[in-house]
């Protein structure tokens, strides 16, 4: 085998140059960075998400502070318009970003909406696409601590706001989900149904903590450990497995070429990476791009195509991605 390997992918419909995306974070919210990935190699960028409750409290703080603002108290009226010109105003700043970037790129470039309610923020989605986004990954994420909601109807919310979003453009959507569902195959399943084109397995949740001198709580632990990649690693193999119709993303505790790997075999289309990029730096990207262009030498792999999902198998699916190896490891 000589040459180097055809690292080439498909996602999202979208082609891609290597199976390795930049995925959502500050850094892919500033032109400069997301440049310094590109030439590392990146295959996509996802940029960095619009938070609707984000610009709903930016805009809320400064009603508060904002001289008469008692005033809005006594006309609703007013402070809705207000309050709705804000949001108008961050929106627009965040699309001429999106133009910016696009207008330059080289490599796939996928907007990120951070959404909670399937009210006017999918409407968004078609000004993103306009804007010249290549692909929308909406981040949605509803923490379940409302006692008063249900699962299924939580779930309903995840759906909603995809047919509204669906409903409103023409470019390749995605789901970004996070792993506190009872069945996540049976809710992937229904948000392919609905026009899922991807799905990214898993957001990150904050994990706080707490200092026991201060009695605090912390917010040091931002980055993923690549300890965290078996959960999404089980995940991708048994959604994979099941051929829901839709690419795999794999997210979280991809640190290296090891984990990149791993989950190809395991069935993703790509793997995003962001927290070994703020650890070792954004030039490491050449170096897991590396990494993997020996490893499939060495086991005589020509395309990332040849390897993907080599790692299931239908009879031992149980056995290894479910409850059935803890048994076995852990009875006499």
């Amino acid at each position: 085998m000589s040459g180097r390997m055809d690292l080439k992918t498909k996602y999202l419909g979208l082609e891609l140059k290597n199976p390795i995306v930049v995925s959502s974070s500050r850094m892919t919210g500033d032109i400069e960075s997301i440049n310094k990935c590109i030439a590392a190699g990146a295959g996509a960028i996802v940029l960095k998400s619009l938070f609707e409750e984000q610009l709903r409290v930016q805009m809320e703080s400064k009603l508060v502070n904002t001289r008469g603002s008692d005033m809005y108290f006594w006309f609703p009226e007013a402070k809705k318009q207000v309050m709705d010109q804000g949001i108008k105003a961050n929106m627009e700043q965040y699309l001429s970003f999106v133009k910016k970037v696009t207008s330059t790129s080289s490599v796939p470039i996928i907007a990120s909406i951070n959404c909670q309610t399937p009210d006017e923020w999918p409407k968004f989605a078609t000004a993103i696409q306009e804007a010249g986004a290549d692909a929308i990954e909406l981040n949605i994420a509803i923490f379940p601590f409302n006692n008063s909601l249900a699962s299924c109807e939580l779930e309903e919310v995840y759906i909603e706001i995809l047919k509204q979003v669906k409903n409103n453009v023409t470019i390749p959507v995605s789901i970004k989900l996070g792993h506190y569902f009872t069945n996540p195959c049976s809710l992937a399943y229904r948000l392919v149904k609905n026009g899922a084109d991807g799905l990214v397995l898993f957001n990150r949740y904050f994990r706080p903590d707490i200092d026991i001198d201060t009695m605090k709580v912390v917010e040091d632990n931002y980055f993923s450990s690549p300890e965290e990649i078996q959960e999404s690693l089980r995940w991708i193999a048994l959604m994979a497995e099941n051929n829901l119709g839709c690419d795999l993303a794999a997210s979280r505790g991809i640190h290296s070429y090891v984990g990149v790997v791993k989950q190809l075999l395991a069935g993703a289309q790509v793997t995003q990476v962001c927290s070994t990029l703020y650890l070792n730096g954004i030039s490491y990207l050449s170096e897991i791009i590396k990494g993997l262009e020996e490893w499939m030498m060495v086991h005589n792999f020509e395309s990332v195509d040849a390897f993907r999902g080599k790692s299931l198998n239908k009879q031992t699916m149980d056995a290894s991605f479910e409850r059935i190896h803890f048994m076995n490891r852990n009875f006499d």
